[in-house]
């Protein structure tokens, strides 16, 4: 074993992105790892991770929470809309349950990888190319394919992102000024923020968005206090509005709801950095805690939000609020958070893109130049999809059902048949028939919840 500190590897791309993948063929009994049993006892890869700031539980908790709190629970009223009240309950809970079961099954198959090949941390594109490298002798040829399409994922999902916070904004601003008697269109605010946006995407250094992300969260926290303010008053009684909506609206609160959590890109960034790894998991451990304070504010937001003000209940829930001064300042304060978290947003799909342009770059200027015009692109990307599009729900449930899902649901059991395989699934193979379930399940919200997001959008516009 080396014993030399390596670095952390916490984004989508490492410099062990180049090294091959060889294939080790078998020839009878089940697969074995490339290092020895000794080997796999004596190391760990928390202990060989050269970390300079480790985060401590309680920062793991704050950052967790910030990574799965933003639009998405704004728009959780929308998605009850779309399942029903009492639906909508049980549904949420069962998918904060399902896609915090991906998470660990995220965490517990990045470990063992770790462990096999002696390295210090993974990120989610190399966690699925080791599993698929290491698994079944037909499928190691895909490791790279599948590491490729992960990326892709990460790139849409990330970018659908910045797209909903760019309509998100521009809406809440419109709402905003016409306590003013300032009535625009929502493309004309969409070109105002344009050049604001840019600028902040221009931002390299992860270093200078934290205090940025702080008084975000910090603005977070301010507009959802005021935000149930209003929704918990005067409520009608639950028979006002439908304990089951209807099948044909089940996919819209599929996107919705899996959009909502959106934190799986964040869980081995932060596991990976953390002073006491082995806290992160566990019942009691930081993702379990993080995770269920997310589910009962999604699921509480959602219920009241929905019973307050039913069917007529906007794309975010900020929109259905009175015209008092309070209440603007909402719109203006969680309009004003959302548009300082987009570079951090931003910041994940550029650090996948970035690297593979510039590999494609030759000259001098090229590549003096091509940062600056890579982000100036993908800024464009989100602003024209956020243009041609402005339903913010539709676009939320869309991002969800297509890329959201594929990442937080179909991709982790993936994973783990394949990190397992073939003598390492529990008894009667349990584990593999578990994952083969959730794949499903999130197939199927995958290719409906997509049918009907499109059909929703193309509907209004």
């Amino acid at each position: 074993m080396n014993d030399e500190k390596q670095p952390l590897l916490i984004g989508p791309n490492s410099p062990l992105d180049n090294l091959e993948i060889q294939n080790v063929e078998l020839s009878s009994g089940p697969v074995q790892s490339p290092k020895d049993d000794k080997a796999k006892d004596v190391y760990h890869p928390a202990a060989e991770r050269n970390l300079e700031h480790p985060t401590s539980n309680f920062d793991t908790m704050i950052h967790l929470l910030k990574g799965n709190i933003g639009t998405g629970i704004l728009a959780m009223p929308d998605a009850f809309k779309n399942a029903g009240l009492f639906f909508g309950v049980f549904g949420t809970l069962i998918m904060g349950a399902i896609c915090t079961h991906c998470m660990h099954i995220l965490v517990q198959c990045s470990n063992e990888l770790c462990v096999r090949n002696q390295r210090p941390a993974m990120s989610f594109a190399e966690v699925v190319e080791e599993a698929f490298a290491m698994g079944p002798v037909s499928l190691r040829s895909y490791s790279k394919k599948m590491k490729n399409m992960v990326n892709i994922f990460l790139v849409i999902t990330q970018l659908g992102f910045c797209c909903v916070y760019f309509l998100f904004v521009a809406t809440n601003l419109q709402d905003t000024m016409q306590i003013f008697h300032i009535n625009l269109s929502v493309h004309t605010y969409l070109a105002l923020l344009f050049p604001c946006i840019l600028a902040l995407a221009m931002v390299k250094n992860l270093k200078y968005l934290t205090p940025v992300s702080l008084i975000a969260s910090i603005m977070t926290a301010w507009g959802l206090m005021i935000t149930f303010y209003y929704i918990l008053q005067n409520l009608p009684h639950t028979s006002s509005v439908k304990a089951f909506a209807s099948w044909h609206q089940l996919p819209l609160y599929f996107g919705t709801a899996i959009y909502a959590f959106e934190g799986i890109g964040v869980v081995l960034p932060l596991e990976n950095n953390m002073k006491t790894p082995e806290a992160f998991g566990g019942w009691n451990g930081v993702l379990n805690t993080g995770m269920v304070i997310v589910a009962v504010l999604y699921t509480a937001i959602g219920f009241f939000g929905y019973l307050k003000y039913g069917n007529h209940v906007h794309g975010s829930i900020t929109l259905n609020l009175p015209d008092d001064l309070l209440a603007q300042s909402v719109r203006a304060v969680m309009a004003m958070s959302i548009f300082l978290s987009y570079g951090l947003q931003f910041y994940v799909p550029m650090n996948i893109v970035w690297p593979y342009v510039k590999s494609k770059l030759t000259s001098e200027y090229a590549l003096k130049h091509g940062e600056s015009v890579t982000r100036i692109i993908l800024v464009l990307i989100t602003f024209v999809a956020a243009a041609l599009i402005p339903n913010l729900s539709g676009i939320i449930s869309l991002v969800g059902a297509f890329s959201s899902s594929a990442l937080a649901i179909i991709f982790p059991p993936f994973i783990e048949i394949m990190t397992f395989w073939p003598d390492r699934l529990g008894k009667d193979d349990w584990m593999l028939w578990k994952d083969v379930v959730i794949i499903l399940f999130g197939l199927t919200g995958f290719a409906f919840g997509t049918y009907a997001s499109i059909e929703n959008i193309l509907q209004h516009v």
